[in-house]
């Protein structure tokens, strides 16, 4: 064999690695293909996306000024105002196209902080053992055993209603539910052969649970990030309606608030009270269907039903 077929068939660990990192998203993407559903809510995300991101280049920030309101208040769907107008003249649809941003932020924000806090504490907890794994298990069982709404509410309540701190108190109260899956899987990780011959071996629990757990719990945290993004999204616009959501941005929840507290439903004003409710509904709706064909592309047994 000369040095260069050598060369041609030797592979670095890095570059066998990647390859089959590549080999996996390439047969998953291709089990994820094959859901419609999935692919619909991929469609329905991604048409709100950009609606989200075009909002500010259509429709100024000013038309969300009270002051620079010039439309007729109340008005039905018309050419000039195609989803009618609010309480105060402002278009309905921009307010929609603008509520948009702050409730996607909302959404993608607090997951992301559910995750990292759950995946964390579920990995934790799993892996050690003792007075550690035992008392992060008894704070996931406490943040669980308190129902949502009124710990959201109360700590909404105290830090005071700003988008940032909406965003943290969704992220603080809903990863329990990410905690427990993740400790469940890691409990599962850390029976398998290989994690006992890294522990034989000397490798510390950092490396462990960076190395060998994380890894094989990341495709069902992902999976379940999606149902946690519906989950914050729905949480915002229950802050919102209950008024403790900014007060200084326009998302889903406030535009039904604004119809609940001005007497839209009573004066017949359904297209200000339907678009929002629809487009919570919509997105809600789009990630449940991802969530769902990513459970779907992860755990072979529901492929096999």
């Amino acid at each position: 064999m000369t040095e260069a077929t050598a060369g041609t068939r030797y592979r670095s660990p890095r570059a066998i690695a990647w390859a089959r990192r590549r080999a996996s998203w390439s047969s998953s993407w291709g089990i994820f293909r094959k859901q419609r559903s999935g692919i619909a809510g991929v469609i329905i995300l991604a048409f709100f996306i950009v609606v989200a991101l075009v909002s500010p280049l259509i429709w100024p920030a000013s038309d969300l000024d009270v002051s620079q309101a010039t439309g007729p208040i109340l008005a039905p769907p018309s050419w000039a105002y195609p989803l009618g107008t609010d309480y105060l003249g402002r278009s309905v649809l921009t307010l929609i196209c603008w509520g948009a941003r702050v409730s996607l932020i909302v959404g993608l924000a607090a997951t992301a902080i559910s995750m990292v806090i759950g995946t964390l504490v579920g990995i934790a907890s799993g892996h050690y053992k003792g007075l550690i794994g035992a008392g992060l298990e008894r704070l996931t069982d406490w943040f669980l055993v308190i129902p949502f709404l009124p710990l959201a509410v109360v700590l909404a309540t105290i830090l005071g209603p700003t988008l940032q701190n909406v965003i943290v108190v969704i992220g603080i109260t809903s990863w329990p539910g990410t905690a427990r899956i993740v400790r469940a899987q890691t409990l599962s990780v850390g029976a398998r052969p290989y994690l006992e011959r890294a522990k034989a071996l000397g490798a510390g629990d950092w490396h462990q649970m960076r190395r060998h757990v994380l890894p094989n719990v990341m495709p069902l945290v992902l999976a379940n990030t999606t149902l946690t993004v519906a989950v914050a999204i729905l949480s915002e616009t229950t802050l919102a309606f209950l008024g403790l959501g900014p007060s200084d941005k326009v998302s889903w929840g406030s535009i039904l608030e604004d119809v609940f507290q001005n007497a839209g439903i009573s004066q017949g004003a359904w297209w200000w009270l339907l678009p929002p409710g629809l487009c919570v509904v919509l997105v809600v709706l789009a990630f449940t269907l991802v969530g769902r064909a990513l459970e779907v592309v992860v755990d072979p047994r529901m492929r096999e039903r």
